[in-house]
């Protein structure tokens, strides 16, 4: 394998609290050393097989997604050409997105729900050859809420964590026995908290803006409810509780208080709760229809709030890609889910760098050292000897969000038009670059 000298950029390695001036040398697929810039980085007398100048450029650990949804069937011969998203698709929008690992959620049709399943995922990302693709198990069979699922089995095929993402497990005894199942397998799961009964019928937030509109609305209670289940869960049965995509003030304080009493909770903001209120449906446009939805501007202070003082681990995209055909519907039909794989950075920079104050360090630990911490897996960082996934950023690259330009195959981004800055020119994974900008020499 070709040997690669990033030279001379900023690293950022928050695992190793590492900030400054230096060069990165990757050999056989490995990162073989990490020194100040213009001293000798590698092999020596050994010149690498390509250098690139990094002057001005973050150099971080490759970005991991917990939270991405392929849409692709686990099943042999599944004919791909209708489908919103493929494996393939969404590997090729992730390392344009600058992720070199996402975890693939399991509402798919037929679901992620045993361990050929889990298999032919793993199969299926290493076919495409691009980013690391972990697939999640259903935490029960067929999503169905009514028995766990094996945990065991999958865990064995190499599931990353479990979820029924897109529900909740309403029976308490069936989601306390998988939570314990997934404790006895060391395994994560991360939960969709939202009460079915209290949401029952909703379209979008609760608030002034669904009564203008005329449209019954999700109310807060619905996120917190299920919040305050899972938190108390995870503290009984020591399972490691990740909360995905939260959306609430209510909730985030939920889970401040659950982390002060020692429960092993962790959880998730995604850019659409970060950056846009329910103000957005305004002209009843479906690109802006999400589950949870957007909420109002006293719950993004409070996310905002949370990812500055740590309650919030980690950032995820939830990208959920949907046809145009389907999101053309009429608000009250049209399916939830935003995609984000290639704007997230973008966004992320914008709302939380440029106008929150938060440095870089703490946006790249967000997006690597974190979630890597919640899957309990060895990735997320530039210490020698590490497997060289690798994320190249111009921090100062201004661009113009243009979902038409983009590897996935769905369109569905609320972030269309938007310009931003922080640019990804480079994606390396296992050693090889799987993703280059326009325009980066060689």
């Amino acid at each position: 394998m070709a040997s690669l000298l990033l030279r001379a950029g900023r690293i950022i390695d928050p695992a190793a609290d590492r900030d400054e001036a230096g060069d990165l040398r990757i050999d056989d697929g490995r990162i073989v050393a990490v020194g100040p810039a213009d001293a000798s980085c590698g092999a020596p007398g050994r010149a690498a097989d390509r250098t690139l100048d990094c002057t001005g450029l973050l150099v971080v650990p490759g970005l991991i997604d917990l939270h991405v949804h392929l849409r692709e069937p686990p099943v042999p011969g599944a004919q791909a050409a209708d489908l919103a998203e493929t494996i393939a698709s969404g590997a090729a929008a992730a390392v344009a997105g600058g992720f070199t690992t996402i975890c693939a959620m399991p509402n798919t049709q037929p679901p992620i729900d045993g361990p050929e399943a889990v298999a032919r995922y793993i199969a299926r990302g290493r076919e495409a050859a691009l980013a690391r693709v972990l697939p999640v198990g259903c935490l029960t069979r067929g999503r169905a809420g009514r028995e766990p699922a094996d945990l065991a089995a999958m865990r064995g095929a190499g599931a990353a964590m479990f979820s029924d993402d897109g529900a909740d497990v309403a029976d308490p005894k069936v989601f306390e026995a998988a939570l314990a199942l997934a404790a006895r397998v060391g395994a994560p799961v991360s939960c969709h908290c939202e009460d079915a009964a209290l949401a029952a019928g909703g379209v979008m937030n609760d608030s002034p803006m669904a009564t203008a509109l005329g449209l019954p609305g999700i109310p807060a209670e619905a996120e917190e409810a299920a919040v305050e289940r899972a938190c108390a869960a995870a503290a009984r049965t020591r399972c490691r509780v990740h909360i995905a995509h939260v959306s609430t003030a209510g909730a985030v304080e939920i889970i401040r208080r659950a982390k002060a009493r020692g429960a092993p909770v962790t959880a998730e903001v995604t850019p659409h709760h970060l950056a846009l209120t329910d103000e957005a449906l305004r002209r009843r446009d479906a690109v802006f229809k999400v589950n949870p939805p957007l909420r109002s501007g006293h719950d993004i202070d409070a996310l905002l709030a949370a990812v500055r003082d740590g309650t919030i681990d980690c950032l995820a995209t939830d990208h959920a890609p949907h046809a145009a055909a389907a999101k053309a519907r009429p608000l009250a039909e049209a399916p939830s889910g935003m995609i984000g794989l290639e704007s997230a950075l973008g966004v992320w920079a914008r709302v939380l760098v440029d106008r929150a104050g938060l440095g870089w360090p703490a946006l790249v630990q967000m997006l690597t050292a974190g979630p890597a911490r919640v899957l309990g897996i060895e990735a997320g960082t530039l210490a020698a000897g590490a497997v060289a996934d690798v994320t190249v950023i111009d921090p100062r690259a201004a661009w113009t969000i243009d979902p038409a330009a983009f590897a996935s195959r769905a369109r569905n981004c609320p972030f269309a038009g938007w310009e931003v800055r922080g640019k990804v020119v480079l994606t390396i994974v296992g050693g090889k670059v799987v993703y280059q900008a326009p325009g980066i020499p060689g």
